[in-house]
């Protein structure tokens, strides 16, 4: 998929937690590798990243966007995701090319912009 001289690689699903919502979270995961090829992230306990609480990552083809992301509006259980596309430029994905489920959170896009100078 292309598109002003991006191309989307691929997409990340980020699937946001805490203590009271992980058993929902286990459930969204589930459901989500039973019903779709993706590949599934580790759980990330702790904040990492711009990624400001609880997370797990889910990695999936740009042909399945398609299937994957109305079944997860209907099917996040009130979790907050973020889905964005694997482009190349992490700061803009996280950010400008971003769709939200649930509440937007808000990132630490310092971080991302720390790397990409560095870059």
């Amino acid at each position: 998929m292309e598109n002003a001289g991006r191309t989307i690689a691929g997409f990340h699903i980020h699937v946001y937690y805490n203590p009271s919502t992980r058993e929902a979270a286990s459930r969204v995961r589930d459901q989500l590798a039973e019903r779709f090829d993706v590949e599934l992230g580790r759980w990330r306990e702790e904040p990492v990243g711009p990624h400001p609480q609880s997370m797990y990552q889910v990695k999936f083809a740009p042909e399945l966007f398609g299937q994957i992301v109305p079944w997860l509006m209907l099917n996040h259980a009130g979790l907050n995701v973020l889905v964005h596309p694997e482009t190349g430029d992490d700061l803009a994905d996280h950010s400008e090319h971003a769709l939200w489920l649930g509440e937007k959170l808000s990132l630490n896009l310092d971080v991302l912009r720390r790397l990409q100078t560095t870059s």
